[in-house]
């Protein structure tokens, strides 16, 4: 039977630790699922909402977490195809279905969109309610903490690589960023058949863990001119693809350049620097394609389960660290300040 109350996370102010709080378990629509709450993966939106302000939520006090997956607790009237204990992941995006985005299939830029856990309330709670049409079931063998990460940290590079960017098997690819979502961008690059994967970023240890995970070089910035050192390593010629994960105007211009005639360059970092890239003289005649990219579908979320199941993606190493959920505020603090240089942090309930 299900509990008329639960514990939750709740996001007061800015720069106050998150409060756990007895709330009543949330009412479910018709179409509607409660998720009892296994797993939640922390990210960066988390940290620019509780340390940095830069992303307010519409009310407060809200429950936070985006990454959500657990198992499905109760059905709404008018769910058929999921029963008390699936296992789920959960798709964070909400759409519409209806409006001409949706449609084509893009709801990750549906003109309704919102997002569980910062327009609404999320999954670092006991309980969540959800869409039945966000839910994708997620397999034994992967792991509650990995079909959380799946949901926002693996799914939005791997919407920018094999959606936006659309690479294709022997082409050669630039990183520029190797958080989580770079990281995670090394890996999709390699399963899906790169030639040669290129990451920039100043941070030693986190190019070692993309040499770790398939990156053929590494570049450290501070030291080599990346644009330069891509162009000598491609023997001139830039690559096929590039990716921005960092969200500055810097390495949104360096991705820009590291393409060669007829490269795509995707940028998926957010940040408040303008883009300035090369003049039109050269876009124009090099061909060359400018993309962003935001979030991912529910489909892309269906394939990377798959994948994890199937063994073709190792995520269990990206999660360097776990916390319950009294314990939530060490996990953000750890994450804000990269203590013990995490990966990806997952809270387990």
């Amino acid at each position: 039977m299900t509990p008329t109350s639960m514990t939750a996370a709740r996001f007061h102010e800015v720069n106050e630790p998150l409060q756990l709080e007895e709330i009543p378990v949330p009412e479910i629509q018709e179409d509607e699922v409660l998720v009892q709450i296994k797993a939640v993966g922390l990210c960066g939106s988390d940290v620019h909402i509780v340390f940095e302000g830069v992303t307010p939520t519409p009310f407060k006090p809200i429950t936070l977490g985006h990454e959500p997956c657990g198992v499905v607790a109760a059905t709404g009237a008018r769910v058929e195809d999921w029963e008390e204990g699936d296992r789920v992941s959960v798709t964070p995006l909400l759409f519409c279905s209806s409006c001409r985005n949706c449609i084509t299939g893009h709801t990750n830029v549906c003109l309704k969109r919102k997002l569980l856990g910062i327009q609404e309330n999320g999954a670092l709670a006991e309980y969540m309610a959800a869409p039945a049409k966000n839910l994708v079931r997620l397999p034994e063998e992967v792991s509650f903490e990995v079909g959380a990460i799946i949901t926002d940290a693996v799914a939005t590079p791997f919407q920018v690589i094999s959606e936006r960017a659309a690479l294709r098997a022997g082409e050669t690819v630039a990183i520029y960023g190797a958080g989580g979502l770079g990281l995670h961008a090394v890996q999709i690059s390699h399963l899906l058949g790169a030639q040669k994967i290129i990451v920039v970023d100043p941070r030693e240890g986190q190019r070692e863990r993309a040499t770790q995970m398939g990156a053929d070089l590494t570049i450290d910035p501070e030291e080599t001119p990346p644009v330069e050192a891509i162009m000598e390593e491609t023997g001139g010629l830039g690559v096929d693809v590039a990716a921005e994960f960092v969200g500055r105007g810097e390495t949104i211009s360096q991705c820009v350049e590291s393409v060669g005639r007829g490269g795509r360059a995707v940028v998926a970092g957010l940040g408040p620097d303008p883009i300035t890239i090369v003049p039109p003289t050269v876009f124009v005649r090099d061909g060359i394609s400018l993309l962003g990219s935001y979030g991912f579908t529910k489909h892309n979320i269906e394939q990377l389960v798959n994948l994890a199941a199937a063994g073709k993606l190792n995520l269990e190493e990206s999660i360097t660290h776990t916390f319950p959920l009294d314990e939530v505020n060490t996990a953000l603090k750890y994450l804000h300040e990269k203590i013990e240089n995490p990966i990806r942090i997952a809270v387990t309930l």
